[in-house]
């Protein structure tokens, strides 16, 4: 058996997305409860190959089977999946796997049993946790409450530890209390900046050995004064290999420490809700708006119990903090101030082309990633409604533009905007204006979970607002019952939802003087 290291602190990868951490779990949670064997294991890598989560890297080389991938409305027959599995034979072995589907199986929900998620071992039974359920939940409604996603998220990163049983490694600490300690020890120092910590030293917290937060901010404190704020990826990277006693540097690679590290540990540790990003993604912070809530962590999870069994630990993990659920947030007047400060200083720093690329790598669903040194931090669907507004904003003169996000105190989007609202209100002289943004393109989707709502919504505003109301859809693209549903709103109750693929979005608001000109497409 070898013997555990001291390590760079590093979360899997094979789910990066937030959002899709839910929809594996929810393939396992049907599931639950049974003996996890072979058989089920087919059975769950069949669900997720049905439901388009993974994409085995043979469907490419059939016509049919890609075409089916391609198209949202079409799904795979059990047959089907069955030649998928039979064709596609994975290379790969996990520890206390067979190799093949059933190493691919842990390496899928490796991170939900780390996050506690889920329990799972071969020949036991499948445990889907309390947070696993409130996580499945959350993602169920319609829209998702992302809110409530958040929550679950904090709840797992504040009690997460590097030298959880499911890990071998030496490393000692739990990575967001740590964080939250050491920028507060910074903050309170009055010689240093109040803008948290550097991104370029945060592999210094992700190759810390111990939980000693003191320890931590005075090392940052010494690399400071040697020199300043402007250091190379070498330095840094060589301060890692000391701190973590090796000289390993084919294991230890240092765009691995310096840069894909970094870039995985601020997607998770921003998932928690309570960091911002400060000076164009160069400081990591405590979000004030949370500021409640990172009191709580630093006060209750700095130090904590060493849990040296799998099921213990989940268990711990997997239960929810109910206090974590009912900690104040800041005020609508915050909020609002924050939004459209944050709205008005893209719209100026960043010019038209720039946003709209930007709209369509969102729109890209990963197949195309961002460079922003801020917006790919951003999901991808929350980024949307960002970038959307912005756009709006930069192309109409004279529009009030009030999208309904939830920001963190610099004004950036944590999550998408809540059910019950429209994602963006625009307001002018001669009209109101609903936006509707959604990745989604399947006809059930921007049909059921779109369509209907927004006119719901917009008949509600004509009566209550202003009879003068429309709204638009945007998506990647749009189905052809989308359009039909929207000329059946039109028909039945006398509402205009003008449906709209990003790249019509982007020429009618190229062209057009004032959002009502949204009520008529360009053509392109």
């Amino acid at each position: 058996m070898a013997k555990a290291k001291f390590k760079p602190l590093s979360f899997t990868t094979t789910i990066r997305n937030p959002e899709r951490i839910p929809a594996f779990l929810r393939c396992l949670a049907s599931y639950e409860g049974q003996t996890l064997t072979k058989d089920v294991i087919q059975k769950v890598a069949k669900d997720i190959i049905k439901n388009k989560l993974y994409r085995p890297t043979g469907i490419g080389h059939s016509a049919s089977l890609k075409d089916i991938w391609d198209d949202d409305e079409r799904t795979y027959s059990d047959s089907e999946l069955d030649q998928i599995l039979r064709e596609n034979p994975q290379n790969h072995k996990e520890a206390g796997f067979d190799k093949g589907w059933d190493s691919r199986f842990d390496t899928w929900f490796k991170i939900t049993k780390e996050l506690g998620f889920a329990n799972y071992a071969m020949n036991e039974p499948i445990v889907i946790t309390q947070t696993g359920h409130m996580l499945i939940d959350a993602y169920s409604e319609t829209p998702c409450n992302d809110k409530k996603v958040q929550k679950v998220y904090l709840n797992a990163f504040m009690k997460y530890q590097t030298n959880n049983p499911l890990r071998k490694i030496l490393n000692e600490n739990a990575p967001l209390p740590l964080l939250l300690n050491v920028i507060k020890k910074l903050h309170d120092d009055p010689e240093e900046n109040d803008a948290g910590i550097a991104r370029h030293e945060l592999p210094i917290l992700i190759c810390w050995t111990d939980n000693d937060a003191e320890a931590v901010y005075q090392y940052i404190k010494s690399i400071r004064k040697a020199v300043g704020y402007k250091c190379s990826d070498e330095y840094i990277y060589e301060k890692c290999l000391d701190i973590l006693g090796s000289d390993n540097r084919n294991y230890l690679k240092m765009d691995k420490i310096c840069h894909e590290a970094v870039d995985e540990y601020i997607r998770k540790m921003r998932m928690s809700g309570l960091l911002s990003l400060r000076g164009n993604g160069r400081f990591l912070d405590i979000n004030k708006f949370e500021s409640d809530a990172a009191d709580y962590v630093m006060h209750h999870y700095t130090t904590y119990t060493k849990y040296t069994t799998i099921d213990a630990y989940i268990a711990y993990v997997g239960s929810i903090d109910t206090q974590i659920l009912s900690t104040k947030e800041a005020s609508s007047e915050e909020v609002d101030t924050a939004k459209q400060k944050k709205l008005k200083e893209y719209a100026e720093a960043f010019d038209k082309d720039y946003i709209f690329n930007e709209l369509r790598i969102a729109c890209s669903r990963g197949r195309t990633e961002s460079k922003d040194a801020v917006l790919r931090f951003i999901p991808a669907p929350t980024r949307m409604e960002f970038l959307t507004s912005i756009a709006m904003v930069q192309n109409f003169t004279g529009l009030d533009v009030k999208p309904n996000y939830p920001v963190d105190d610099e004004g950036l989007p944590t999550s998408t905007a809540a059910g019950g609202y429209s994602d963006i209100e625009c307001f002018d002289a001669d009209y109101d204006t609903y936006c509707e943004v959604t990745l989604m393109c399947g006809r059930a989707d921007q049909v059921n979970n779109e369509v209907i709502p927004i006119s719901r919504h917009l008949q509600d505003a004509i009566r209550e607002r202003r009879k003068e109301s429309f709204a638009v859809l945007v998506a990647p693209t749009i189905h052809v019952d989308t359009i039909e549903a929207c000329d059946w709103q039109k028909f039945k109750n006398k509402v205009d939802i003008i449906p709209y693929n990003v790249e019509e979005f982007i020429k009618s608001i190229s062209e057009k003087e004032k959002a009502s000109g949204l009520l008529h497409k360009v053509a392109i």
